[in-house]
């Protein structure tokens, strides 16, 4: 009963590798009942069942496409008809590029938005009608840095992450008076797997603009969401927080 997120019922999605799964580990850890989603049926049963085991919360797999508002739609009611509530969302999905402006191909950036900011809304618009009912939630977007300072590099990815800011700091004054928090985490370089396999060739020469020295670590930016997540935050809605070790962009 001591456990921040006891008995809580979360949302997130991404959870098939990196932060996401850092996430959904956490929540579980402290109590909540976690809905975990990820894009491909089956992918993540192994790893939920494992994580279930370990922290004796559930882990549940839930497959849906973000961006196949039926599905999504499907799923945030059969959470809501058996639990009668949603304590959480994390908007966590999302894709990334490396371009810069010239070579950004339209098509890719509107599909980006399709990802990144249209099905998170969509999600916060869904999950926000049930938390208005029963006067209480948190809702969590995964930002980036570069949605806050912009970098060189990655103006549609950039973007993205800027409008998603901006939904954040519109939706918090929506839902104040609902005693809703909705916030942001804004990571700077995260060792995922991904960053891991590029670092090398993408992003060796930017290591010296981390003030502390290093990545930080999936579970890092888990903290944050655990935070936001937790009663500890209920006086704080409406902000993008860096966790960035002191990161600087060009």
């Amino acid at each position: 009963m001591d456990k921040l997120l006891f008995g809580r019922v979360c949302l997130v999605t991404g959870t098939s590798k990196g932060i996401g799964q850092s996430i959904a580990e956490k929540f579980a850890d402290e109590g909540a009942i976690v809905y975990a989603n990820a894009h491909t049926h089956g992918s993540i049963d192994k790893w939920a069942s494992s994580v279930s085991a370990k922290t004796q919360s559930d882990v549940i797999p839930v497959y849906f496409d973000v961006t196949d508002q039926n599905a999504v739609k499907n799923a945030v009611m059969q959470i809501k008809n058996r639990h009668k509530r949603i304590d959480t969302l994390v908007n966590n999905a999302g894709i990334v590029d490396y371009n810069i402006l010239a070579m950004t191909k339209m098509d890719d950036l509107r599909n980006m938005f399709e990802v990144n900011v249209v099905a998170a809304i969509y999600l916060m618009q869904l999950v926000s009608r049930i938390m208005v009912r029963q006067n209480s939630g948190s809702i969590i977007n995964i930002s980036s840095l570069v949605g806050v300072e912009g970098v060189t590099g990655q103006l549609a990815y950039s973007a993205t992450k800027g409008a998603l800011n901006a939904v954040t700091k519109s939706a918090s004054k929506e839902f104040a008076h609902n005693n809703i928090k909705v916030n942001a985490i804004a990571p700077g370089m995260v060792a995922t797997e991904r960053l891991l396999n590029i670092i090398e060739t993408r992003f060796k020469d930017k290591m010296p603009n981390i003030g502390m020295g290093r990545l930080a670590k999936p579970e890092e930016i888990a903290n944050a969401c655990l935070f936001l997540a937790s009663d500890l935050s209920d006086y704080i809605t409406g902000q993008v927080i860096a966790v960035d070790g002191s990161t600087t962009l060009t």
